[in-house]
């Protein structure tokens, strides 16, 4: 019981901390499931490319993958032990996400929040 909710503690700290200055807040629960995701793909050691695209019903949709190194046009940052590889064309569009992953009776499945959006589709997989 302690142990969680140190761990609470801790996830709710981190999403207050600093989110104004940072391009991506990622959860322990993301970064762990992340790595554990990349160790089974043999890529340990790679980073997480993400961007957003044009589709889904509300205008844009996330697209996350592994990648070994950065892209010409892409900055890496660090969150949590994990490079994250961003594409400079899309960071004012997501300053201040938040990547979680939740694994319970719902369903699992990574979360992302964006202050940004201006609008959500019902399935939380597009925004505007």
């Amino acid at each position: 019981p302690q142990e969680m909710i140190d761990k609470m503690i801790a996830e709710m700290n981190d999403a207050l901390d600093g989110t104004e200055e940072r391009d991506i807040i990622i959860s322990e629960s993301a970064a762990a499931k992340f790595k554990e995701l990349m160790a089974k793909e043999d890529k340990a050691g790679w980073g997480l490319k993400f961007t957003v695209e044009p589709g889904g019903c509300s205008g844009y949709t996330y697209v996350m993958d592994f990648a070994e190194k950065a892209e010409k046009g892409e900055e890496t940052l660090e969150e949590k032990g994990l490079k994250v590889f961003l594409e400079k064309s899309v960071v004012s569009i997501v300053k201040g996400v938040r990547i979680d992953y939740a694994d319970g009776l719902q369903g699992a499945g990574f979360k992302i929040s964006n202050p940004n959006a201006k609008s959500t589709c019902g399935c939380g997989k597009s925004f505007h």
